[in-house]
């Protein structure tokens, strides 16, 4: 079972740590092996991401993403987490919990990357079983909300699998790869992921 704490209290830094992942704010520190990691996967990620810039693997760039993070996290608005393998530490891709909303809508957007070597082996999978508990029990979310491209099968498989529900079909939802494309939505709700765990 997942829990919390954290690693470094005067940058915000979280850490969830599950059986075979560590799930931990992106620090510069993970420069070198998140640039290696998407150097490796580039031609893998590219058709399911935002177009990348000229400069998207540069040091200067990484700095920017990292204050960026923490940024959000201290306003409490979104947090970031690198997967990494326990006890090696190997990075093996990214999730963010962003948009978080609190009051009558409690909800947050779940987003994700696994490099091309980790693909389908079950740590994205592993690594939102980690965040659940944090989105539904530390914050007190109601509502986690997922979109995928639709022609994204690994993507769709993954979602139900973790217990989201497919809810609709979002025209032109997001602009990927440099074009306007159609996503499914999914969502989880608190009182599903309880019943779930029987809590």
């Amino acid at each position: 079972m997942a829990f919390l704490r954290n690693s470094n209290r005067s940058r915000g830094e979280r850490c969830l740590l599950g059986k075979n992942l560590i799930l931990q704010s992106p620090r510069m520190a993970d420069f070198e092996q998140w640039r290696e990691l998407r150097q490796q996967s580039e031609a893998f990620l590219r058709p399911f991401e935002p177009s990348w810039a000229a400069d998207e693997l540069t040091r200067k760039s990484f700095r920017k993403r990292v204050e960026y993070y923490q940024q959000r996290q201290k306003n409490g608005n979104s947090y970031a987490f690198f997967l990494k393998s326990r006890p090696a530490g190997q990075l093996l891709g990214g999730l963010t919990l962003s948009n978080v909303r609190y009051g009558v809508i409690g909800s947050g957007a779940l987003g994700y990357w696994i490099g091309m070597p980790y693909a389908r082996k079950g740590h994205m999978s592993e690594a939102i079983g980690i965040l659940l508990p944090f989105a539904f029990k530390t914050l007190g979310l109601h509502r986690l909300e997922a979109a995928c491209l639709t022609h994204n099968i690994a993507s769709v498989a993954l979602l139900q699998k973790t217990g989201f529900v497919r809810e609709g079909l979002a025209r032109k939802y997001l602009r990927i790869d440099g074009e306007w494309q159609d996503h499914l939505l999914f969502a989880l709700l608190a009182e599903d992921y309880a019943r779930s765990r029987n809590y």
